[in-house]
């Protein structure tokens, strides 16, 4: 009876130990399964410039490598407006890449469709790249980028005065007004010429002075001339 228990507890022993490894193992080998799944994740969308021409480029970093199949799709008040194409693609853990052309305009938005796995009736994967693509403010074109606000009113009647570099010229005055104090000072009475010669010559000359003299002169002349004819006439009368 002892020896029938004991190899009893010997097989529940034994059979836990092997049901304890067995799920070990189970748990191990869905974790690595999970870790090997494809996975939406793994997939990333961005908008590049080609030149001058716009690309979307997107990248499968799926180490299971399992084959999906990426459609881009461009947006328009949530829609689809049209289909830019759809490749396959292989990922792997270092990142594969593949390239759609597509001549994007600024700030345009994109919708990534991604179906991954090797039936097509049981996909892995089958869902959109989250968020959504949004393409740059600016072009890959230099005069390409997002349209500036129209100027208002009072901006565009500014503008002729602001696009004159150089200075307003300083009116200058008119020929009336740069020759009227000539003008006023002609229409005074200019002096004769003579009168200016006297004016000058009369108060400042010694013209009283050297006509005194000739006056006494000619008093003294006179008187000798009359002492003279006296002297004759009382000579002739002896």
């Amino acid at each position: 009876m002892a020896v029938l228990s004991l190899s009893r507890r010997t097989a529940v022993r034994t059979a836990r130990i092997l049901g304890v490894a067995s799920a070990s193992a189970a748990l191990a080998l869905g974790a690595a399964g999970n870790a090997l799944a494809c996975n939406i994740n793994e997939f990333s969308a961005e908008a590049k410039c080609d030149g001058t021409k716009g690309v979307i480029i997107v990248t499968d970093k799926d180490a299971s490598g399992t084959p999906a199949t990426v459609t881009v799709y461009l947006e328009n008040n949530g829609s689809d407006a049209k289909q830019v194409g759809s490749q396959d693609i292989i990922g792997s853990r270092a990142g594969e890449t593949i390239t759609f052309s597509e001549d994007w305009s600024p700030n345009a938005e994109y919708r990534i469709r991604v179906q991954a796995g090797k039936d097509k009736d049981h996909l892995i994967v089958d869902k959109d790249i989250t968020p959504n693509l949004t393409t740059p403010s600016e072009g890959c074109s230099k005069d390409e980028s997002t349209p500036p606000a129209s100027p208002s009113p009072s901006q565009s009647a500014s503008t002729p005065a602001e696009e004159s570099d150089s200075p307003a010229p300083t009116p200058t005055p008119s020929q009336a007004e740069s020759t009227a104090p000539a003008g006023a000072a002609s229409n005074a009475p200019s002096p004769a010429a003579g009168e200016s010669n006297l004016a000058e010559t009369g108060a400042n000359s010694n013209t009283g002075v050297i006509a005194g003299v000739a006056i006494a002169l000619v008093a003294v002349g006179g008187g000798a001339v009359f002492l003279g004819l006296r002297r004759r006439g009382t000579n002739s009368s002896r």
